[in-house]
């Protein structure tokens, strides 16, 4: 009985060895995934094209609205109606200067 006993703590002694070993290993492979992650991110980003930086683009936007109302006073109540529906126009333009690469 005794010699089912060691060969019993045996076993558990392998296994928990053997679950360090992996968890030890995937430490160490940690920073290797998370570079190869960062690299593609990077790549991916790289290809999408300019990237918006507020030092490096410049925007213009212009709206304009137009409408016609008319005002009553009734009994020191003001009311105001559209009597044409409202018009609204937007413009815009953004310019995005080449970026250094080599800046990040």
């Amino acid at each position: 009985m005794r010699f089912r006993l060691d060969r019993r703590a045996q076993s558990t002694l392998e296994y928990a060895l053997l679950i360090g070993v992996i968890v030890a290993g995937l430490i160490a492979m940690q920073m290797y995934l998370k570079r190869g992650y960062q690299g593609k991110l990077r790549e991916s980003t790289d290809q999408i094209g300019d990237q918006y930086s507020p030092d490096y683009t410049t925007s213009k936007t212009t709206i304009t609205k137009e409408s016609t109302t008319q005002e009553t006073v009734q009994d020191k109540v003001t009311r105001t109606e559209f009597t044409e529906p409202e018009k609204t126009t937007q413009t815009s333009e953004e310019k995005v200067d080449k970026l250094d690469k080599e800046s990040f």
